[in-house]
């Protein structure tokens, strides 16, 4: 039987039930749910799941009804953080990267999380984990934690996952002494301190807290080292992404040279400019005119071993 879609494992051809992200340029993607008989309109015209998408290989140029096309592609969770349904602001990669790496993941860990919200960050935990590791998330509103785990499920991996619909600051994350790592993004995060410090292992881990302003990183900070945190480190991610072109540069004239005595006395200079001067093609970089600023502030901390 071949391997059906995951975001944590590849699959190589679509089948009926798969979410597959209808690409159609780099800024402009969809994810649909395949379904038999089913179509799903774009600007290019209409895709028919049975005919276009079934059975096809992931990564294929579909042609539309009105004869563009588009690339089907294999969700991930890179995919999914840009083209998710926010439920909640969430985390993009930037910030997800670090995190995964500060928490020190790799398949086989258990990490506890709070809150779910629109699970970005959860998927890129998920598939850090797999295929043996676990992940606790914790979701106060009820309506946002039961189409989490409803997404979980769709998207095939719901076995490496429990969504629990609770206030982690009065009632924890249902579970203690398992986790290798607890990530925090609530209000209030140094509230939840204590029961992140009861979910973590007795051989001690790391927790990362997400505050948007710098007076929750000062609480937060204050009770992780009231309860015996060490290593506390704060920082903030800023992404600035260069635009990489092609330029053509005028080659500058310097006349003629100045010890050659053969040369003679310069000529005066031309105040028209040279609309013969020489140019060179060359490819560089821009930075942005306008780029993304503050997103939030990561605190980490390391919990000792007891």
């Amino acid at each position: 039987m071949a391997p059906v879609m995951s975001f944590v494992e590849y699959s190589e051809s679509i089948q009926d039930g798969d979410v597959v992200i209808i690409y159609l340029g780099h800024d402009s993607m969809m994810p649909v749910k395949v379904q038999q008989g089913a179509q799903t309109q774009t600007r290019y015209g209409a895709i028919r799941h049975s005919s276009d998408l079934i059975g096809q290989r992931y990564g294929s140029k579909v042609t539309c009804s009105k004869g563009g096309w588009v690339h089907v592609l294999h969700p991930t969770p890179e995919l999914w953080t840009v083209n998710l349904t926010h439920r909640t602001q969430i985390l993009y990669t930037t910030d997800i990267a670090t995190i995964t790496m500060m928490l020190e993941l790799k398949p086989g860990s258990v990490v506890c999380e709070s809150g779910t919200g629109s699970g970005s960050l959860s998927h890129a935990l998920l598939r850090t984990v797999a295929p043996t590791g676990y992940l606790h998330t914790v979701e106060f509103h009820q309506q946002r934690a039961e189409e989490a785990a409803q997404e979980f499920r769709e998207h095939r991996v719901g076995h490496l996952v429990t969504v629990r619909n609770q206030d982690v600051c009065k009632e924890g994350f249902g579970v203690s002494g398992v986790a290798d790592a607890v990530f925090l993004d609530i209000p209030s995060p140094w509230e939840a301190i204590g029961h992140a410090k009861a979910a973590m292992k007795k051989q001690g881990g790391r927790l990362c807290s997400f505050s948007p302003c710098i007076e929750q990183v000062q609480k937060t900070c204050e009770a992780l080292a009231g309860r015996g945190f060490q290593e506390l480190s704060t920082l903030e991610v800023l992404l600035q992404v260069h635009d990489v072109r092609g330029v053509s540069l005028p080659l500058p004239d310097f006349g003629a040279d100045a010890a050659d005595p053969e040369a003679g006395d310069p000529p005066p200079s031309d105040p028209a400019p040279n609309r013969n001067q020489a140019s060179m093609a060359c490819t560089t970089t821009t930075p942005p005119r306008v780029m993304t600023g503050h997103t939030g502030f990561l605190t980490f901390a390391t919990k000792p071993r007891t």
